[in-house]
């Protein structure tokens, strides 16, 4: 109902109850809680037309209305100042309750954003953390993209109605997301994508997780937005340091100068979460000795690599492997946040 949006909606439940002692109580109680014209609005405006249009979505396959009193319900949202009342969910609403860690950065990511935030959240989800982000362009979709090839699936948190897709360009990427993880979105069916809802709902992705990792961010970007939202909900926040002339690294070198935790693999963010997920578990208990015997060939390979972005070929000569070898070895490190895949097939070793 206009004006009556989730901070009076919790006065009026707070004040009354469950929904129908609201909708029971006369106007001048509930002009007491929310004043006169809203409590006369709520009285006489007529919704009954999407009210009835959110029901038949919600009967859809996959899709899901979730309340505050519900048990799907994200219990992690509850502990911050303003919860939405209720949410549209798309998909996989098990995840909403799962340990989960969020994932933010530029729209205008540059190669090695998109990268690094692929490589990341393909590390952390294969850890059993499920990643959220916003679904848009940039580090977003990439942190997206490398979620759901890991164990711990995706959320994306939307500033439209659930029933939208934006931006257009991510289509592809929603239609998966909604299959294999979540789309959640607290704007009612239907909602474009304004300008002011993009904020709003970024205290739901920093909620819903651990921590929150930005991975490139301009200074006055979003992400630092989310990053601040964190802060104040008492999450982590994590930041990846970038070259001194990029202004896409200046919003992450501002946020570790206030206090983020400067990380450069994803085993760091794992450490200062002491998470020790399913795939940590799994290879300890699975091989120990092979684990061991691993982490020395990558040791030594590391070695050959050294610090500046070569190609495949010049590793080839220097490590004396063969071409399927290299790149069995580039894929484990890379998943390890060790390594990262540059523009025309190079690499570049960051731990």
């Amino acid at each position: 109902m206009p004006g009556v949006g989730p901070e009076r909606q919790r006065e009026l439940l707070a004040a009354f109850g469950l929904p129908a002692r609201i909708f029971a109580a006369g106007q001048f109680a509930l002009a007491q809680v929310i004043g006169e014209r809203l409590a006369k609005t709520l009285q006489t405006h007529d919704n009954a037309a999407q009210i009835e249009a959110a029901l038949a979505w919600a009967r859809e396959p996959g899709n899901h209305l979730l309340t505050l009193a519900d048990a799907a319900y994200p219990q992690a949202l509850l502990q911050i100042p303003d919860p939405p009342t209720l949410l549209y969910a798309k998909g996989c609403v098990e995840l909403l309750n799962s340990p989960a860690l969020a994932v933010v950065g530029a729209r205008s990511a540059t190669p090695q954003g998109a990268e690094n935030a692929e490589a990341f959240a393909r590390t952390l989800s294969e850890a059993g953390l499920t990643i959220v982000s916003g679904l848009a362009l940039g580090v977003d979709a990439a942190a997206h993209r490398g979620a759901l090839k890991g164990q711990g699936s995706t959320v994306a948190v939307v500033g439209t109605g659930a029933d939208r897709i934006y931006p257009a360009r991510n289509d592809k990427l929603a239609r998966e997301i909604a299959e294999r993880g979540v789309i959640l979105s607290e704007f009612p069916l239907g909602t474009p994508p304004a300008a002011y809802n993009f904020p709003r709902r970024n205290r739901i992705i920093s909620g819903l997780a651990r921590g929150v990792l930005v991975v490139e961010a301009a200074v006055g970007s979003g992400s630092l937005i989310t990053a601040r939202m964190a802060a104040e909900q008492g999450r982590e926040v994590f930041a990846i340091p970038g070259s001194i002339h990029s202004p896409q690294a200046k919003g992450c070198h501002m946020l570790i100068k206030q206090g983020a935790k400067l990380v450069e693999s994803a085993q760091d963010v794992l450490e200062e979460l002491r998470w020790t997920g399913l795939s940590s578990h799994a290879a300890g208990k699975a091989a120990p000795q092979a684990a061991l015997q691993a982490d020395d060939e990558s040791t030594a390979f590391l070695l050959h690599m050294g610090f500046d972005p070569v190609d495949p070929d010049t590793l080839v000569a220097r490590a004396g492997l063969t071409p399927d070898a290299l790149f069995a070895i580039l894929t484990v490190l890379e998943l390890d946040g060790r390594v990262a895949r540059l523009p025309g097939g190079r690499f570049q070793r960051i731990n």
